[in-house]
């Protein structure tokens, strides 16, 4: 059994998506989703420690041997994605369902399980595999379930959310499809470390570079890089809380990973940094998105649209690390993925219970809540803390990191820009600790603190 793991990875939610449709009974669903969670996390955890001490791990399909199959491939990089993506996953299946702002009775909770679980599958899958065209495949099952997730909010301009996501992110997959045959029509081969190695006798094509503009635009929609990030902010706000912690999360995370992967496996360093001077674009859009993000959170009424658009100044640190094209900067940038995934998934997971509460998102309506649910806040403050990046909090590791790299290049001014968003995030931040610790009702509250089936998660 072992040595499948590699393939229950993503056979598991797969397979157990239909599953939950047939059980239908919601408390007999939400046990087994959180049981199928809890086991991918254990065979991602499984496949990590396996990839660390005995190197990479290539598993054929149906016995066809790479390239002629298709191959998952697992090494350090997307193991430790696995973690991050199994990890959120397992925690937000075990968040209760009651109180969150899902359109769907009881009895049909079934249906939100089924598509939590396929989106579970799609993006280890677009993780694990070793196959270009796989990634497109799995992007589409991962995003075909998040339009559904996102339009299950209590909210009707979450179906004009959804919708808008479906637009935006059609026009990304149908890109990646395009960059993906340009591809394979140069070289004939999908299999990524056979690209890698094909690539080069013909990087100087123009096919070649169309390849690599329409795979690279359409991996920054999904990623919801500025300025290709218009259906964030409203899918984010007007989803579920729940779902807006798991993608906020994950889906753009694993794009960020399909983004490393396209730059420094596929193509190649001195393609994409010497040749194209992706940096030359991807830093000023990178400076760009940190700082019209933390503006526009400064300025949101709605916490979950602040949140929303914290997470475009947050993919701004991760694509300047990447931009930055060196050890520093590309470290910043993925010790960032997993740390953003952990504070906001954190963060929308707090809104979830604030909304048990008081059942309004609006910034004004969390008076006095520090008082009242005191822990629950605590646990704002923390990842609040860290969005900043505190010293002592996960956030300052990775800051650290990319300013490293920006004056390993001499970039004094971009070290600088980076500690200047830094501060912006104090500012709107610090807004929502004010209104929850030091304005309300004068007299003591009476404590509502989150059940601990919602406070521990």
């Amino acid at each position: 059994m072992t040595e499948h793991l590699p393939a229950l990875q993503v056979v598991l939610p797969l397979m157990a998506a239909p599953i939950c449709v047939l059980l239908r009974q919601a408390t007999l669903v939400r046990v087994f989703s959180v049981a199928v969670a809890w086991t991918c996390l254990a065979i991602a955890l499984t496949l990590l420690e396996t990839v660390s001490t005995q190197g990479f791990i290539s598993y054929a399909l149906g016995g066809w041997v790479a390239p002629l199959g298709i191959e998952y491939r697992v090494d350090l990089l997307n193991a430790y994605v696995l973690v991050l993506v199994s990890a959120i996953a397992a925690v937000v299946m075990a968040f209760p369902l009651e109180g969150s702002e899902l359109r769907i009775p009881r009895e049909r909770y079934f249906l939100f399980y089924a598509l939590l679980l396929l989106c579970i599958s799609g993006l280890l899958g677009i993780t694990i595999t070793g196959d270009l065209f796989n990634i497109f495949v799995f992007l589409e099952i991962s995003s075909l379930a998040a339009y559904a997730l996102i339009g299950l909010g209590s909210d009707r301009r979450a179906l004009t959310a959804g919708f808008s996501y479906l637009v935006m992110g059609t026009v990304g997959g149908t890109f990646i499809l395009i960059g993906t045959g340009l591809v394979y029509q140069m070289t004939g081969t999908l299999n990524i470390a056979d690209l890698a190695a094909r690539l080069p006798a013909v990087s100087g094509t123009r096919t070649v570079w169309m390849a690599f503009a329409f795979l690279v635009v359409g991996t920054s929609i999904k990623l919801a890089a500025f300025p290709l990030h218009q259906w964030l902010p409203n899918a984010y706000t007007y989803a579920p809380s729940i779902v807006t912690a798991f993608l906020s999360a994950t889906a753009t995370k694993v794009a960020y990973y399909v983004l490393i992967r396209l730059v420094f496996t596929i193509f190649g360093v001195a393609f994409v940094f010497e040749r194209v001077g992706l940096s030359n674009l991807l830093m000023p859009l990178s400076l760009i998105a940190m700082a019209v993000g933390s503006l526009a959170a400064i300025y949101q009424t709605d916490i979950k649209r602040l949140l929303a658009y914290s997470s475009i100044a947050q993919i701004g640190y991760m694509t300047l690390g990447l931009s930055l094209a060196n050890l520093d900067g590309l470290t910043g940038g993925l010790v960032h993925l997993f740390n953003h995934g952990l504070m906001k998934a954190g963060l929308f997971l707090v809104v979830a219970c604030a909304l048990l509460r008081v059942g309004s998102p609006q910034i004004e309506a969390l008076r006095g809540l520090g008082r009242r649910m005191p822990l629950t806040m605590a646990a704002f403050v923390v990842g609040g803390l860290s969005l900043i990046g505190v010293p002592g909090t996960v956030g300052f590791i990775s800051k650290w990191f990319l300013v490293l790299g920006a004056l390993d290049k001499g970039l004094y001014l971009v070290a600088f820009l980076i500690l200047v968003s830094s501060l912006l995030a104090v500012v709107y931040v610090w807004r929502v600790v004010e209104v929850m610790y030091f304005r309300g009702a004068s007299q003591e509250p009476v404590r509502e603190e989150a059940p601990l089936s919602m406070l521990i998660p």
